[in-house]
């Protein structure tokens, strides 16, 4: 049993009381007392508020519903569309021309272009790998990957004919950035060191050198006793890039936190991380490995000045959206207090001991907390983020806009009024970033009545898809985020496919986005030689003048007009569906874990998450409800993808075999036939609670 202990007329459970009085508070010169009492206030205030917010969507979801079911049968008239979507304020009107007011960012969101990763709160070991994952070694991403155009290395130690072909590729990088004034890097050897441009030497200490390019490092390893290095002209033992700039240590999709014993778990990782002594042991071949947080980087500059870069990523903390609620808080009435609101506060509290410099490395040099606010649905719910960290700003002493918001641009609502949404935050907002995944979920949930939608393999070529990513970044720049925010883009779902990476994410910056998701401290540095490709800022005001694309485009429904499917067809993607939706649910109620690499119906490893999810529930949700398929034979494709999934986990000791009766299999089959009456088409609701069923029962 729980224990709770009552504060200032709160129910709170034990662990997060003891983590808050014991560990959080103590330091930020906050008074316990006085921090619950205005918590209490502040939910008093604002939990009906989030209430009202999540009838609104409701009500508009009914309208929607009904509009497209009193219009069965006929041709989809996309002005009378339009004009309704505004007449029942889905569509509110474009704001003035106006320019973010967002101050005391730190230069890797504002002024730097690169990689960002995005790492579960929950798991101490990745979160530590994602924080130090600012430098990475090239040498090493490229022979440990498929990224490099030649023969996989040989078994049995080192393979110097791969690490000859490694060598040649990171010399050629070289090339192309930091040119030598003549001849190339691969004959250097040593000694002086002239540049084509002087400017990018900057700096050296023993051991090292230090060059520059589109504003990202490069650190070249001169060891020549090392192994690599003896081998080298000029020593060279690695060739090291600033890689992941910026980190999203998530409390949302990647975790599977249900209660207080998660949430603790999660905050307690958070402070660590803001105190800077978060460490992890662990086994690994036998041996004891800990792993902390990297030190800064200590460098002299060629005038002889002494500086420092930072060793670790800058931090976000990714609260949980507005939907769900929380047993680990409950208010005056026996209601479930609302978890975002309890992560602002909280995450916000552990954040102060950054600010006030109580550990012993920094997170923001700038002096702000960064608080990324996922599934936001229209301007009226960003003004309410933006009331709530007023408030948090308040309870915690701390002057306005401290608080930074990261407003994820992956629901209908807010793509379709992403100007009135970065207007509601004008003055704190310091990212906007796409996600394709759960913005197709909401798609598909929000024209539900429509018809039935094209298969989700086919999502990412249609119309909407293409203006959603090219209006992100267009009114983005429109809104001044040049300079001051980041806007980003998604994440690349496949860690062992980084040829195809490479080849892909280029796009990213090319588009104008300033960073982008990867999935591994490897595909960063990777994906970080894209912005040495490409200047993203010079490429912004390249297309800073371009016109947004119409929101007809954006509001093009993915219905497969008059389409008729094979039953192998169907069969098909029943089965696509079914496997991804049990391979990943199986761990998430069986075992907690809330991201990982699930292997999909091919056996290709893919990062799954409560998106992907998402979409392949409301996916079958969608084609149950218009008869492409029955109720029959989704049950039968269920039963053929848990033999496969049974037979992926076969090497796993902790792995449940799927059953009818297990937990896992109901979740699964829950999440789609009662996916037409989800909220918003989430799959939180239900994950948890199958969740909380399953550590009941253990």
């Amino acid at each position: 049993m729980t224990d709770f202990l009552d504060r200032r007329g709160l129910s709170v459970d034990s662990r997060i009381v003891r983590f808050i009085e014991d560990r959080a508070i103590p330091g930020t010169g906050l008074d316990a007392d006085r921090f619950w009492t205005d918590f209490a206030a502040l939910l008093g205030t604002l939990a009906p508020q989030n209430a009202a917010l999540l009838a609104t969507r409701e009500d508009l979801q009914s309208a929607i519903d009904a509009w497209h079911q009193a219009r069965e049968g006929q041709p989809h008239d996309p002005a009378a569309y339009q004009a309704f979507l505004r007449e029942i304020g889905y569509l509110v009107p474009e704001p003035s021309p106006f320019q973010i007011g967002t101050a005391n960012v730190d230069p890797e969101i504002a002024t730097m272009a690169g990689p960002q990763l995005v790492v579960p709160a929950l798991n101490a070991r990745f979160a530590l790998n994602a924080a130090n994952a600012r430098w990475g070694s090239l040498y090493d991403a490229f022979y440990g990957t498929d990224a490099l155009d030649a023969p996989p290395a040989r078994p049995g130690g080192y393979d110097a004919e791969r690490g000859t072909a490694v060598i040649a590729r990171a010399k050629a990088f070289l090339d192309e950035t930091v040119p030598l004034a003549s001849g190339s890097w691969a004959d250097w050897q040593g000694g002086q060191l002239t540049l084509a441009d002087p400017s990018q030497w900057a700096g050296s200490k023993p051991g090292a050198i230090l060059l520059r390019h589109n504003g990202l490092h490069i650190e070249l390893v001169i060891d020549p006793d090392s192994a690599i290095g003896k081998t080298d002209p000029a020593g060279i033992a690695d060739v090291v890039l600033e890689a992941a700039l910026t980190t999203i240590i998530d409390l949302e999709d990647s975790v599977a936190a249900v209660d207080g014993e998660d949430k603790a778990l999660g905050y307690t990782n958070w402070l660590g991380l803001m105190r800077g002594d978060l460490s992890e042991s662990f086994d690994k071949g036998g041996r004891t490995i800990t792993r902390a947080m990297e030190p800064d980087r200590q460098w002299t500059a060629p005038d002889g000045t002494p500086f420092a870069l930072p060793g670790r990523s800058v931090m976000f903390v990714r609260n949980v959206g507005h939907l769900m609620t929380t047993p680990m808080i409950r208010l005056p009435n026996g209601a479930e207090a609302p978890e975002g609101i309890c992560d602002a506060v909280i995450t916000s509290l552990c954040a102060l001991h950054d600010l006030k410099g109580r550990g012993n490395l920094r997170n923001s040099r700038a002096g702000s907390i960064y608080i990324v606010k996922p599934k936001q649905h229209g301007p009226e719910e960003c003004a309410f983020t933006d009331r709530l960290f007023d408030a948090v700003e308040d309870v915690l002493g701390l002057p306005r806009h401290t608080i930074k918001v990261g407003v994820m641009d992956e629901e209908r609502r807010t793509s379709a009024n992403l100007g009135a949404c970065i207007h509601a935050v004008k003055d704190r907002i310091v990212f906007i970033n796409t996600g394709f995944l759960d913005r197709t979920g909401d798609e598909i949930h929000t024209s539900m009545r429509a018809g039935p939608m094209i298969p989700k393999g086919e999502m990412k070529a249609s119309d909407w898809i293409a203006a959603y990513e090219d209006r992100n970044v267009r009114i983005g720049l429109a809104c001044g985020l040049s300079g001051k925010a980041q806007i980003g883009k998604g994440m690349w779902a496949m860690p062992d496919l980084m040829k195809a990476m490479i080849e892909a994410k280029i796009g990213h910056p090319r588009s104008g986005a300033n960073t982008a998701w990867v999935p591994s401290p490897t595909a960063a540095t990777l994906h970080a030689l894209h912005y040495h490709q490409v200047d993203v800022f010079a490429r912004q005001s390249e297309i800073a003048g371009e016109a947004v694309p119409a929101i007809d485009r954006l509001l093009a429904i993915p219905v497969a007009t008059g389409r008729n499917w094979s039953e192998a067809e169907v069969a098909r993607e029943l089965d696509n569906n079914c496997q991804g939706i049990l391979g990943y649910v199986v761990r998430w109620i069986d075992q907690g874990v809330g991201c990982s690499k699930v292997p999909d119906i091919d056996d290709v490893g893919l990062m799954e998450d409560r998106a992907t999810l998402r979409i392949s529930s409301q996916a079958l949700a969608n084609w149950l409800l218009h008869g492409v398929c029955t109720e029959a034979q989704v049950d039968a494709a269920l039963a053929r993808m848990a033999a496969k999934v049974d037979a992926q986990n076969a090497g796993d000791a902790l792995y449940e075999k799927l059953t009818p009766e297990g937990v896992a299999w109901q979740a699964a089959r829950a999440l789609i036939f009662e996916g037409v009456t989800q909220p918003s088409g989430y799959t939180e609701p239900l994950l948890h609670k199958y969740r909380q069923e399953k550590k009941a029962a253990a």
